[in-house]
């Protein structure tokens, strides 16, 4: 029980130090906010301009939850970049507590400040589009599928993270490129239906497939979440899997950046 509290204490301290490097470039944070904000608006306006309810609502839940998501997904990576760059990189992967413990600190507060983050987009969207009714909305529906999202996008993030482990002065663009492949087979903002048949098939392996379904599916017809078991199962076996491999994957990384001397701060 002690090794436990003592590694929960640590995954705090991750916690803690994310919070910090937030507040330190909050001015970077406000900007990223209002872009975000910008964009949410600016593709929720077409539904507006093509005269459509629906529409606007689809535009909308792709625009504010592919941006949950892809906080949750980039946080993870990008961390690694700024300690990096911070040069405490090395400091990090030496000290004494699981990775594990790392991980969980990183990915908890990756989520905790994705749903802020996300929230203001909402509050600011609803109040722009006041003539919505979301009095049909199933809100267990949403959260549901927030949450089952959150776990698959947590293996893809550790996975991701790799990069910028690895890769010193390429990571975080690769990690740019496979976030814009998810966005682009994932169906954000149109339904993957359009998509050739082989990216269809792709789109059938991102999470954010399902979550966009279901999301759509409970705010915009009120389904109740035992309707959307054949979009709920993927997301458990993604969350089984990738959890588990990203952890094992990230360990073998790190492992080969400390035996190769990639931990140092470049640049």
């Amino acid at each position: 029980m002690t090794v436990i509290a003592h590694e929960l204490k640590a995954s705090y301290a991750f916690m803690e130090r994310n919070f910090n490097l937030t507040r330190r470039y909050w001015g970077w944070e406000l900007a990223f906010l209002v872009y975000s904000v910008a964009g949410a608006l600016s593709i929720s306006l077409i539904g507006v301009q093509q005269g459509s309810t629906k529409l606007l609502l689809s535009l909308m839940i792709g625009a504010i939850f592919w941006n949950y998501l892809s906080v949750v997904f980039s946080w993870i990576a990008e961390t690694v970049s700024v300690e990096r760059w911070e040069g405490t990189l090395e400091y990090t992967f030496m000290a004494p507590v699981r990775r594990w413990s790392q991980l969980f600190g990183q990915v908890s507060y990756a989520m905790l400040y994705g749903l802020i983050h996300t929230a203001v987009i909402f509050v600011v969207l609803m109040v722009f589009f006041r003539q919505l009714d979301l009095s049909g909305a199933n809100p267990a529906t949403t959260v549901t599928f927030m949450l089952l999202g959150s776990f698959s996008f947590v293996g893809i993030g550790m996975i991701a993270a790799i990069l910028p482990l690895l890769y010193v002065e390429r990571g975080a663009q690769m990690t740019f490129v496979l976030q814009s492949c998810l966005l682009l087979v994932s169906g954000v903002y149109y339904s993957v239906d359009i998509l050739p048949a082989w990216m269809q098939v792709l789109s059938k392996f991102s999470p954010a497939t399902y979550v966009l379904d279901g999301v759509r599916a409970g705010l915009i017809d009120g389904v109740p979440v035992t309707e959307l078991w054949y979009d709920i199962w993927p997301l458990i076996v993604m969350g089984v899997v990738l959890i588990p491999f990203g952890l094992w994957a990230f360990g073998r990384a790190e492992r080969y950046a400390k035996r190769t001397g990639k931990l140092k701060r470049v640049g």
